[in-house]
């Protein structure tokens, strides 16, 4: 299975538009602000005040200062919207930008670049807010150690695959992108099939790993996770080699917890990750880090996000 966090964030964008997601968002957001019938009615707007054959140019620009995301949609967004228009990137997906910059200039029929003004900014300011935030958060988490800083599933319904990009273009990293592609085994899917009841921990795991395992998908599993709420949990999977997983997630532990989480790992030469989450913010992920955790996601990278202002001028 590909790596996302090793690819280059113009590949990681076209994995994750490959299946269409990014396409049918794009065709939903153009549906919901110029109608079902937008081919014949439209920009109602657009067409009683702007002549069809004027032509000119437009620049999206940056109010306030934010980390650049959401201009990879540009040629799709073009597309959707069947718009006579041609654009130039001048700051890339990733780049910071300053409070004035521009970060791309479209030129073309203007009731086209009045049409689609709406969308673009809204993917580009939400995205530009992700991917500040999550900047913000690796460099808090960099003050602290080396753990790297993930998104998690906590994504606006529809938006995933582009809000986990914009994690990408602020220096964080994807965590799973569903439950198709990964296994978190939680303490409700232990205790909702029973296992806990009947089961040793380690025994109920390693027998839920094998059968993850047997039944991946044809590519396979990004990595198969376990969450745990106590030291207590984590020895037994610790004594019991690991149980096959390969990340052991620290559901809601303080910094010292967290620390002695990491000398039990160390102490048992696994070569199992930590992963601390649960109220993770940018005022702790700095003591989180310092812990010696090796990972930390945060929902609050993508569910806490502000807009970046970003405008349209003429």
């Amino acid at each position: 299975m590909i790596d996302l966090n090793a690819l280059p964030l113009t590949e990681l964008f076209d994995h994750l538009a490959a299946d269409g997601l990014v396409d049918r968002l794009l065709e939903l957001s153009r549906d919901e602000d110029l109608g079902p019938n937008w081919e014949r009615e439209g920009d109602i707007t657009s067409r009683v005040f702007v002549p069809g054959y004027l032509r000119g140019e437009a620049r999206v620009a940056f109010r306030k200062p934010g980390v650049v995301a959401g201009l990879a949609c540009l040629e799709r967004l073009l597309h959707v919207f069947r718009a006579d228009v041609d654009f130039t990137i001048r700051l890339r997906d990733g780049e910071r930008a300053q409070a004035g910059a521009v970060a791309a200039e479209l030129s073309g029929r203007l009731r086209d670049i009045l049409t689609l003004e709406r969308t673009l900014l809204n993917l580009v300011g939400r995205l530009s807010g992700i991917a500040t935030r999550a900047a913000a958060f690796v460099e808090a988490a960099r003050r602290g150690g080396q753990a790297v800083v993930l998104d998690t599933r906590k994504t606006t319904p529809g938006l995933r695959v582009l809000e986990k990009y914009a994690v990408r273009c602020g220096g964080g990293r994807c965590h799973r992108l569903g439950l198709h592609d990964a296994v978190l085994l939680k303490d409700n899917h232990l205790a909702s099939a029973g296992a806990l009841a009947g089961k040793p921990l380690a025994e109920a795991v390693r027998a839920a790993v094998k059968m993850a395992r047997d039944e991946a998908p044809k590519d396979g599993l990004r990595f198969i996770e376990l969450e745990v709420d106590t030291l207590e949990q984590l020895g037994a999977i610790l004594e019991a080699g690991g149980c096959g997983v390969e990340i052991v997630l620290l559901d809601n532990m303080g910094p010292d917890l967290l620390r002695r989480a990491v000398e039990m790992r160390d102490r048992s030469g696994l070569k199992v990750l930590l992963e601390a989450s649960g109220g993770v913010s940018l005022e702790t992920i700095g003591a989180i880090a310092a812990t010696g955790v090796d990972r930390i996601s945060a929902g609050a990278i993508t569910h806490g996000a502000t807009w970046v202002d970003v405008g349209l001028d003429r």
